[in-house]
Formats: C-alpha cells, structure tokens, sequence
C-alpha cells in the first residue's frame, strides 16, 4: 500500500516521536526502511563461567561412558 502522506509529514508525525534524531534520505531514490533487529531487541547475555561449563562436560562426559558401558557389557 503506498504511503499517502508526504514523507517527511509521515516522518514527523509517526517517526519523531520515537526516534528524534530520525531523518529522510532523499538520495537513495527508494521507499522502504530498515528496522535493525539487533540493534533494537539485543540483550546482552553474559557468558557462562568457564568453571561452570567444563562441570557441564565433565558430567555428560560421566553419562556417556555410563551408557557406554551398558552397551558393551
């Protein structure tokens, strides 16, 4: 559906509100946007501690030589 406003009325109006630094760039020629996703609803999660990540593995590893066992044996 085009956009029946004028652009940058469109822009001011619905656009400013939220992100008042927001502009038109008139030399691109195209209509359309970008929303960068990432930028916008990333949430940095700290990595977890390495001493937390090797218990991990030290305990599947345990698991796997269990079921190992119950093959072989």
């Amino acid at each position: 559906m085009p956009i029946a406003d004028d652009v940058h009325d469109f822009v001011a109006r619905e656009v400013s509100t939220h992100v008042p630094d927001a502009i038109v760039s008139d030399t691109k020629g195209r209509v359309g946007y970008e929303i960068p996703f990432t930028q916008v609803f990333y949430r940095y999660t700290p990595p977890r501690a390495s001493e937390e990540i090797r218990a991990d593995l030290q305990e599947l590893e345990g698991e796997v030589r269990r079921l190992l066992e119950e093959i072989l044996v």
